[in-house]
């Protein structure tokens, strides 16, 4: 069970005594509250209807959605969780920089842009660094050029990162790491792909045409007028000024057209 205070630990059985619930299910919601930065939670507990989230002035998701009464408890518990740890030293002070404290992350990367927190994961970005925390394991990667939008957990329950940037949607496991273990990889690729539709920047190179395409086969033995074999000889002729046909090739298949007549 998470250690606690003095101060904590009689938090923690008022509103078990209060809200009906116990000691364990009280606990998981104050940790999920303070994951959430006081401001928003993502819990699982059987006492509460199993899954579900909330957000400080916004909506609340349980469970068993049609439940009111249920969406009520939890929005009432969790407001009271918000302003008990803005009051109260529920868990003992850990230093800064150090797994479970509320400034996790190693203290030479400063103060972040944005962090936050989803099940059992916590994130915060830097100036070229995103530091996750998984089980209390911290883990140190280089953002390379990615403008970080967001970072958000994948479906299903695993432990797989994503966060969106300028180039799309990445995972967090194909970001070098600067120290720590790192994050399991993907279970799917969402990573940012080249484009596969048909347009390029580049100038097509025109394939000339070929001999076949222009004149009807040699082989046939239906009768041409002598209007067509002229043209026909034209555009061969075409065809050796433009460098397609040799003079050789010109006056071959000149000679075949010409015998036709």
């Amino acid at each position: 069970m998470q250690k606690l205070t003095q101060e904590g630990q009689n938090f923690v059985n008022d509103l078990s005594n209060r809200y009906n619930l116990s000691q364990e299910a009280v606990i998981h919601m104050i940790v999920a509250v303070n994951n959430g930065g006081g401001t928003m939670a993502q819990f699982n507990s059987p006492e509460l209807g199993g899954g579900g989230q909330w957000m400080r002035g916004g909506m609340t998701m349980v469970g068993d959605m049609f439940n009111n009464g249920l969406k009520n408890t939890v929005d009432n518990l969790c407001n009271e969780i918000s302003n008990g740890l803005q009051n109260i030293t529920v868990f003992p002070i850990i230093p800064a920089g150090t797994p479970g404290s509320n400034q996790w992350w190693p203290v030479n990367l400063g103060v972040p842009f944005s962090s936050g927190a989803q099940n059992n994961i916590r994130y915060a970005v830097f100036p070229n660094r995103l530091a996750v925390e998984l089980n209390g394991e911290v883990t140190v990667y280089d953002t390379l050029d990615n403008n970080i939008g967001g970072v958000s957990q994948q479906q299903g329950g695993d432990t797989s990162l994503t966060f969106s940037s300028q180039y799309g949607t990445i995972s967090v496991s194909t970001l070098p790491i600067v120290s720590g273990q790192g994050m399991p990889p993907a279970p799917q690729t969402n990573f940012a792909q080249p484009s596969t539709n048909n347009f390029s920047n580049e100038t097509p190179v025109e394939k000339p045409l070929e001999v076949e395409q222009v004149l009807p086969s040699m082989n046939s033995n239906n009768t041409q007028s002598s209007e067509t074999i002229i043209e026909l000889i034209k555009k061969i002729g075409q065809l050796r000024d433009e460098g397609i046909l040799s003079d050789d090739e010109f006056n071959s298949k000149k000679s075949e057209l010409l015998s036709r007549l």
